[in-house]
């Protein structure tokens, strides 16, 4: 496989890592669909079960779009992923890559209003890409959760925009 090829996978997978976790980050279920495979996709994020892309959207539905006593958003959430190593296969002789692997390291970051929590957590992503379409997109994304802490927020005040879910804009424009 030739580097520029490698380089160019290596990047668009990146990016819609990045989408992903922008999609969930804006409360935006298909913008999240749209990173995965059309069918047979495997999703396990620990706590969450392990399931397909269709069943996650619903888990995420609840989860990202539930509302607060005061009807705002009840969860807030803050994904910071880095550390990528990914891992492109070749083609083969005159082929480019359709199939690459990659771990990722987690930062998480979780408000509930409802329970007036802040919860900080890390944990590990262990992904399976494949080219759909002609873009990159997760067939597998395995998430080992690793240390957590939560802690009231006592006297915060948590403040947020007016949240305004467009389906598909956390991953608008994408090409990969």
């Amino acid at each position: 496989m030739q580097y520029e090829e490698e380089r160019r996978a290596r990047e668009a997978i990146e990016q819609l890592k990045y989408r992903y976790w922008r999609a969930c980050d804006a409360k935006d279920p298909d913008g999240f669909r749209s990173c995965f495979v059309a069918t047979g996709g495997v999703l396990d994020f620990g706590p969450l079960g392990r399931t397909d892309p269709d069943t996650m959207v619903g888990i995420f539905r609840q989860i990202a779009l539930a509302t607060a006593a005061d009807g705002g958003p009840r969860i807030l959430d803050m994904h910071h992923g880095f550390m990528p190593s990914i891992t492109v296969e070749s083609g083969g002789p005159s082929s480019p890559p359709s199939r690459a692997t990659g771990t990722w390291t987690l930062q998480f970051r979780q408000i509930d209003r409802d329970k007036g929590t802040e919860t900080l957590s890390t944990g590990e992503y262990s992904d399976v890409y494949v080219i759909e379409d002609d873009r990159w997109v997760m067939a597998e994304c395995l998430f080992a959760p690793g240390w957590s802490i939560t802690r009231t927020l006592d006297e915060a005040t948590v403040t947020y925009p007016e949240v305004s879910v467009v389906p598909g804009a956390a991953t608008e424009g994408a090409d990969s």
